[in-house]
């Protein structure tokens, strides 16, 4: 395979289009979304409404949820509610064969965040990906590590550059010195400084001041072809308008017909509702993250007032979540703002705010807060601003939570995605804004042992 150039996102157009093939858009290759370090197919969500948007079947677009989405420390040791890379590589081998079962395809496209790309790299290495795989696009993988090496961090992680799961992936594979394999199509998408897990220095790691030994380039690949998001952050690399389009010209060699996510007349919801795991060793510790369902939770869906974040009458929609964590159908109202109550033993009544869903969606997934910190459990009520698919960049964004911009612990650089606030009693509205997107939900007593959650979409 011959080394490709990085291109710039303005010259995409003429860069990607000249490398990729070009399918006919009646015989759409399925996809399958792969995500990042403790994160959920539901992050694919704007990703799959954009793709559908410019004609491509919703059949044909698959989000995977790995159990235990979290990396080990160490890979080579295994560690409870934690998923090696191997681990990772067979699950996503098996859900690409489930795929392929399912649509009658001989190949599939693989795009993947983070660490899903990853498990992308070492299933068309090692797991035979290379014969079903036709395009693989990798948004804000940190291919060369997230440190090379670092007094304090493991050398035996996934994130190490120097580490032996990276050095094995990055070997070259032919006399050009290409660290990509073929015969698959490669695209590395990334931000030009912005992406918090591509710093030279270890700010983001707690260790300001540190070198990391690698680069705002550490996602590129040699032999693959390379593109530069300016400004974008390191979700963004693959949940962003501009990374739609970069990835969607890859696939077809065409400029989508928009970047922006066409209404839906009929809008049914479904999901997952999973849970949060506690360190059986520590379970001080707080907790951590999985997919896994959380059978015996109830979900109740309420319709709110745009202005106020009051329920409009009875829930629209109420049942206890069953052995495979799933809920749904819901059929939600166009332009309906709603409000998701989750309640299960062991966790907070947590109350999860939406902006009004634009379209059908499989991918509603959701999780219970657990209220750990001391600040938090001793409030008078508790409000999270959550933005799953990007962070907060005081620099860049606009933005407001209760009337407070920045929102609280939001920085510059984009490298915090959620903040707090512990609005006194009674009840009230609780407005946040992000770009255009806003959300009105309401603060809930915590002595009663619930929590708020206003979740942006975009």
């Amino acid at each position: 395979m011959t080394t490709r150039r990085t291109f710039l996102a303005t010259t995409i157009a003429l860069g990607v289009t000249a490398c990729a093939t070009t399918p006919s858009m009646t015989d759409t290759p399925p996809i399958v979304f792969v995500h990042g370090n403790g994160d959920t197919a539901g992050l694919w969500q704007t990703t799959i409404w954009r793709f559908e948007s410019n004609g491509w079947p919703r059949e044909r677009l698959h989000a995977l949820d790995l159990p235990y989405p979290l990396a080990r420390d160490d890979d080579g040791r295994p560690q409870p509610g934690r998923s090696s890379s191997a681990e990772y590589m067979a699950f996503l081998k098996s859900e690409v064969e489930r795929v392929l079962r399912a649509t009658g395809a001989s190949q599939v496209v693989l795009v993947a965040n983070s660490r899903g790309g990853y498990a992308v790299r070492n299933y068309i290495q090692n797991g035979g990906g290379a014969h079903t795989v036709s395009h693989a696009i990798l948004g804000g993988v940190p291919n060369h590590g997230v440190w090379h090496e670092m007094q304090g961090m493991s050398g035996g992680s996934e994130f190490a550059g120097a580490g032996p799961f990276l050095r094995a992936l990055n070997a070259p594979k032919n006399a050009a010195g290409d660290e990509v394999a073929g015969p698959v199509k490669w695209l590395t998408l990334r931000s030009d400084s912005n992406d918090k897990y591509a710093q030279p220095d270890g700010l983001w790691l707690g260790k300001r001041g540190q070198p990391t030994g690698v680069t705002h380039a550490g996602p590129e690949l040699k032999g693959a072809t390379n593109v530069v998001l300016p400004r974008v952050d390191h979700r963004e690399t693959s949940f962003s308008p501009a990374a739609f389009d970069a990835t969607y010209r890859f696939i077809t060699g065409r400029a989508p017909r928009t970047q922006e996510i066409v209404p839906e007349q009929r809008i049914v919801l479904s999901g997952k509702v999973s849970g949060l795991g506690v360190s059986s060793t520590d379970p001080a510790s707080g907790s951590f993250a999985n997919n896994l369902p959380l059978p015996g939770a109830r979900l109740e869906i309420h319709a709110t007032d745009p202005a106020t974040g009051v329920r409009r009458g009875a829930p629209a929609h109420a049942q206890g979540i069953g052995s495979d964590g799933r809920w749904g159908p819901f059929t939600a109202q166009p332009g309906t703002p709603y409000e998701f109550v989750i309640s299960a033993p062991g966790y907070a009544t947590t109350h999860i705010y939406r902006s009004p869903f634009p379209r059908s969606s499989a991918y509603v997934n959701m999780r219970p807060q657990r209220v750990t910190a001391d600040a938090d459990r001793s409030a008078a009520s508790l409000v999270i601003l959550d933005r799953p698919r990007g962070y907060f960049d005081p620099g860049r964004d606009r933005m407001m939570f209760d009337g407070q911009n920045p929102p609280p612990g939001a920085v510059p650089g984009a490298g915090v995605s959620s903040s707090r606030i512990r609005p006194a009693l009674p009840p009230r509205p609780v407005v946040a804004e992000f770009n255009g997107e806003r959300i009105v939900g309401r603060n809930w007593p915590m002595a009663e042992g619930h929590v708020a959650v206003l979740e942006l979409t975009y």
